[in-house]
This record gives C-alpha cells, sequence and structure tokens, in this order.
C-alpha cells in the first residue's frame, strides 16, 4: 500500500465504521434473533417457501455480521501486531503486517461495494439472458463463451445457478440463454452487466483465418417476489410445448415437456426446457415471465422519471465492455474505463475488479 502502516489502519478503520454504519450492525443482530426463533419453531417446515425464506434471510444476515466483525477483529489485531513489531524493531513482523494489510484493503473495498446495493431490487436473486447478437456463428459462439464467464463467476462466489432455458446454434455456440442465480444481492451485483459485449478476434469459423467482431447482448432482471402481485389473465398467454433440443439427458429430449410462454399484450417470449415435467417447466416459464413484466413495468416507470429530469444518461445499459483478443490481449469497459491484458482469467469468470468498478461507476452518475 502507498500508505504508511498506520495512515492505512486509520483509513481502513474509516472505511469499516461507515459500513458498520450502513449496515446497521444491532439491527442485524435483532433480526438475527427473530428469525433464529421462527427457526425452531417445530412446525416451521410445514409451509416450505415460508421456511426457506427464513433460512435464507437467516444464513445470509450470519453470514454478513461474521463478515463485517471478522474484518474488524483482523483490523485489530494488526495494530496490536505492529505495536510490537515496532517495539522489537522486528522487520519480519513489520513486513507481515503490510502484507495483512494488502488483503485487508481488498476485503474492506469488497464488502463497502455492498453497501451501495441499496436500490429497491438489489438485494433479490437475478434471471440472466444472453443472446447472441450481429455477426453469424462467432456471435452464438461468444454468447456460449459468455455464459460460461457468468456461470463459472457464480461458481467462485458460491452461488447457485439453474440454467432454465438453451436455445442452440446451428454450427456452434448458442442462440440464447436463461439461467437464475440463487444468491442474495445477485440482481444488484450483476445488473451492471447488461448491456451489449464486443469481441474481437480471429474467428475460428473463418478459413482464411480472417479477423471477426461479433456481440452479444446480456439482460439481467430481478427474480420477482410475493409482495410484487403480478397477476396475468390466462388469455393473455399462449402456451406452446415442444422438444427439447440440444445436449441434455435422455428424457429430457424423448417427450414434449419443454414450454414457450408468449405474452401476448407485450410479445415477450420466454421458454424453459430444463425439467422432464411440462408442468414443472410451465411453472418455471410464468416466474420468468413475470419478473420480464415487472422489469418491464419499473423501466417504464424510470423513463417517465428521467424525462421528468431529463436524464440522458438513463440508457447505460448499450455497448458496455470490449474484449479483443487479437491484434493484442485486452479486456475494456466502456463505462468505467477499468482494462486488464488478462482475457483468459476474465473469460474464466474473474470479473470481480470489473462488477466493483462498474457499481461504484453507477453509484456516481445516480448522485
Amino acid at each position: 500500500m502507498a500508505l504508511e502502516p498506520r495512515e492505512a489502519i486509520s483509513a481502513l478503520s474509516a472505511t469499516l465504521l461507515t459500513v458498520e454504519k450502513v449496515m446497521n450492525l444491532e439491527n442485524m443482530r435483532v433480526e438475527i434473533a427473530d428469525l433464529e426463533a421462527q427457526a425452531s419453531v417445530p412446525n416451521l417446515w410445514d409451509d416450505q417457501a415460508h421456511a426457506q425464506s427464513v433460512t435464507s434471510r437467516l444464513s445470509f444476515l450470519q453470514a454478513e455480521l461474521n463478515r463485517v466483525v471478522s474484518l474488524r477483529r483482523r483490523l485489530d489485531d494488526v495494530v496490536v501486531l505492529l505495536e510490537l513489531a515496532e517495539s522489537e524493531n522486528d522487520a519480519d513482523s513489520i513486513a507481515e503486517v503490510d502484507r495483512e494489510l494488502i488483503v485487508l484493503d481488498q476485503l474492506v473495498s469488497e464488502i463497502e461495494v455492498r453497501t451501495l446495493l441499496n436500490g429497491p431490487y438489489d438485494a433479490r436473486e437475478a434471471l440472466i439472458t444472453i443472446r447472441s447478437e450481429a455477426g453469424g456463428v462467432d456471435a452464438a459462439d461468444w454468447a456460449e463463451m459468455l455464459l460460461r464467464m457468468y456461470l463459472r463467476y457464480c461458481e467462485r462466489h458460491g452461488w447457485s445457478t439453474e440454467v432454465y432455458e438453451t436455445s442452440y446454434a446451428e454450427e456452434a455456440g448458442i442462440k440464447s440463454a436463461t439461467f437464475a442465480v440463487h444468491a442474495p444481492y445477485a440482481y444488484g451485483t450483476l445488473s451492471v452487466e447488461q448491456g451489449t459485449h464486443r469481441l474481437v478476434r480471429i474467428s475460428p469459423f473463418d478459413n482464411q483465418g480472417r479477423r471477426q467482431t461479433s456481440f452479444a447482448g446480456v439482460e439481467v432482471i430481478p427474480v420477482v417476489e410475493q409482495a410484487d402481485s403480478i397477476d396475468i389473465p390466462e388469455d393473455e398467454i399462449r402456451v406452446d410445448v415442444y422438444r427439447s433440443s440440444g445436449p441434455g439427458g435422455q428424457g429430457v429430449n424423448t417427450t414434449d415437456s419443454a414450454v414457450r410462454l408468449t405474452h401476448i399484450p407485450t410479445g415477450i417470449v420466454v421458454s424453459c426446457q430444463n425439467e422432464r415435467s411440462q408442468l414443472q417447466n410451465r411453472a418455471t416459464a410464468m416466474v420468468v415471465l413475470q419478473a420480464k413484466l415487472l422489469e418491464r413495468t419499473r423501466q417504464e416507470e424510470q423513463a417517465k422519471i428521467d424525462a421528468l429530469k431529463g436524464d440522458s444518461a438513463g440508457s447505460w445499459g448499450t455497448q458496455m465492455r470490449n474484449y479483443v483478443l487479437h491484434p493484442y490481449q485486452m479486456v475494456k469497459d466502456a463505462r468505467t474505463e477499468y482494462e486488464t491484458g488478462n482475457t483468459s482469467a476474465v473469460l474464466d469468470g474473474e470479473i470481480d475488479e470489473f462488477i466493483e468498478a462498474g457499481i461504484r461507476w453507477r453509484k456516481s452518475t445516480q448522485s
């Protein structure tokens, strides 16, 4: 770190204090105690949806509280270690302090970013749809590469994912895919990834080895909750069933279990083919459709507010990141200017710095 150890400790302590105030640790402890009491009720699991909500929220709050408390404890330990190192003029201990401060700086920065996720839907799980755009077969391949990148990112963070639908392209790659991220704050975190992603590389599908530019779009929406109360009349939905295609279990591909729902008034189409049961696929597709209608309503309301404010910066989710694999290696965000030359790591899901920069950038444009 550029600062002297004591200055660095003071700066980290001040940032962590702000985080502790924003998160309101005492309120978290009260809520945890209440949830623990609910979780101990013998018939809790008679209502599985409620039980899942209670235990999921409890687990999340306990982890968040432990994370902050642990950071404060580690910072206090560094203060003690530094005092001992200075009193004994121990160079090895001072070096250990420097190493610990570098780690703590990263950890405090990560948890500080979480406090910026205070939008009305930020705490929710996410639904992500990736679509190939301009670029033919390269774009379809690029869409599949992005799908892998996000699934790997979620895997690295221990987030559960569920792929609802994959539409495979004829030659290679995918036309589109939709998957859910089952983790608190998944929407707030990943919503900054929405927009068009541009890839420049030597096409593996061009026998002349020419450079190709291709595009894929990423859509991120929050999962609906019971409180959203979106009622969709049956006569506004057209239901089509079909046989699942592409890689999958044998049973998935032998029956007309896949379901496609079309919302007639808006033209929104969603599909699900990950379950063997047509009823299960229909239920899942309905969840996705409700989420898309909720997002549509939210965007319409935001557009009205932006129009009243004369806000032209609201449509930040257009072309947002460039991935260049030839003639040089670089990934650069078009909004934040953050960039790296380690393209292979990014495509393997190491996109934390891009997401953190995106969240900070979004907050700065809203303030």
